[in-house]
């Protein structure tokens, strides 16, 4: 199993991502190439299910990185066939360094009618609740995952086929779903009613694809057709196409907006928009509302670049190389012992000491979660020569964890959550540190009149604190939402 990065636990993660494909010879190759696309959402495991009208269904699931494992052809001629699907994971906190294989997804079932198999990217706010119904009722469950609720509501489910019975599933799940999944002749693609995690469709030859962003169906040169809409359920055959209903009350919008921020690859897009695009003009907006004096602007690669062109091409400030990253480090060097901690992000990233020394240094960030790698990055370039630090973050303070499928540490560990931003500048140690607001968040992600308090455009609980979906689990188990204002 890959070995965490020591300051992996310093950015939110995603948990996962998912790709599927039907009407293409050896379609299980395919789904191979997109979740290396997709890699960047999941770097823990992966999985593929496939089926073949002779040898039926087939699976394999592995640790670690999809180019380590599904690029032997060893493995993959044991994935024959026209369907499959597949899904690459990041565990939570809590269980890193205990996950079994039976968590790896897609997960499998058998039913009257065939068998199905499903892959899940988001999280299920009443999973626990839901788990203690099924146990009570006869479940036995195979997995740790909150995704296997829906394949036991499946089994339990009184309707005919098998998209009836995943509809009738995912009514009872509360939450944030992007669902890909597959029967012996489908492939099916579901959101939530608020569509809070992304999932698209593609067109290759005769074949269709269903991808959690964009990037992945480039590198198998798929068509993008369109995304698949809030609350939408699409049926797909080889021979019939798209079939496309809404099994769910409409409600409004809720996409996360930190798929903008961070989440997604820069070379994806969503709404028409490029995320890079997006991410560009989160820096203009930064600079706009947090301008300073200095000589150089200077990313924490990679998340960070796109906004310090944005944040240079508004100030007027120049660009430059000022910390470049190690792109061989990947996730498995070393143990992370407590000598390697020491050497803190120097692994990572190294400053350019004869560009840096003696300069003025604003420093562009996606993020500030726990802090201990801003105070780590702020200390290197301080040891180059700067002359001053001035963090710039392009998202607002992260005061509030999500539920909703990201790995986020507890509330008293976020650093937003128990100081202001006068106080996190002062921790840091940095000459200033500046987030941008939340409305001019909102004005880079296309809404020119920023946030709209009644009813949000998006879902921005990790910053505002405002649920979209009540967690209810995490209440249960004492989590405090935010007091009514």
């Amino acid at each position: 199993m890959p070995i965490a990065h020591p300051f992996d636990d310093d950015k939110l993660r995603e948990e996962c991502g998912v790709f599927g494909v039907v009407g293409l010879k050896d379609a299980a190759n395919f789904v191979a190439l997109g979740l290396h696309a997709l890699q960047h959402r999941g770097q823990e495991a992966g999985g593929i299910v496939c089926h073949h009208p002779e040898h039926g269904f087939n699976n394999a699931r592995r640790f670690g990185y999809v180019r380590d494992n599904f690029t032997k052809e060893s493995l993959m001629s044991t994935l024959p066939g026209p369907l499959a699907i597949g899904h690459v994971r990041y565990s939570t906190a809590g269980s890193k360094g205990q996950t079994a294989i039976r968590d790896v997804q897609p997960f499998f079932g058998e039913f009257s009618m065939g068998g199905a198999a499903i892959a899940h990217n988001g999280n299920i706010t009443n999973a626990d609740s839901l788990r203690r119904e099924l146990i009570e009722r006869g479940s036995i469950f195979q997995s740790s995952s909150d995704s296997e609720c829906i394949i036991h509501l499946m089994a339990r489910s009184l309707q005919r086929t098998i998209p009836e019975r995943m509809e009738d599933a995912l009514r009872r799940v509360e939450g944030a779903f992007s669902v890909v999944a597959m029967t012996r002749t489908k492939l099916i693609g579901v959101r939530d009613p608020l569509g809070v995690r992304p999932l698209v469709l593609g067109k290759l030859a005769e074949g269709w694809v269903l991808s959690s962003e964009t990037c992945a169906l480039d590198i198998i040169g798929a068509e993008f057709i369109r995304e698949i809409k809030p609350g939408e359920m699409v049926v797909i055959t080889a021979e019939n196409g798209v079939e496309s209903h809404f099994p769910f009350r409409p409600q409004p919008s809720k996409f996360c907006i930190f798929e903008h921020v961070y989440f997604s690859r820069p070379d994806s897009s969503y709404g028409g928009r490029s995320v890079y695009e997006t991410r560009r003009q989160i820096g203009v907006e930064l600079a706009r509302e947090n301008p300073v004096d200095a000589d150089l602007v200077c990313a924490v690669p990679d998340s960070g670049t796109p906004a310090a062109i944005g944040y240079s091409q508004e100030s007027g400030i120049p660009f430059a190389m000022g910390i470049v990253r190690n792109q061989y480090m990947g996730r498995t060097f070393i143990e992370p012992t407590e000598q390697i901690r020491n050497m803190g992000v120097r692994l990572k990233l190294n400053v350019n000491r004869a560009l840096i020394e003696g300069k003025r240094v604003i420093l562009v960030d996606d993020s500030v979660v726990r802090g201990t790698t801003s105070r780590k990055i702020k200390e290197m370039i301080l040891d180059a020569g700067a002359k001053e630090v001035h963090f710039r973050i392009a998202s607002p303070p992260t005061a509030w964890p999500c539920f909703y499928g990201v790995d986020t540490p507890e509330r008293e560990k976020l650093l937003a959550a128990t100081m202001n931003e006068d106080q996190m500048a002062e921790h840091l140690a940095v000459d200033s540190l500046k987030f941008i607001s939340l409305d001019g968040l909102y004005r880079a992600v296309g809404e020119p009149e920023g946030r709209n308090k009644k009813c949000p455009q998006y879902c921005d609980a990790c910053f505002s604190g405002e649920y979209p979906v009540r967690p209810a689990d995490m209440i249960a188990k004492g989590f405090e939402l935010k007091a009514a204002e």
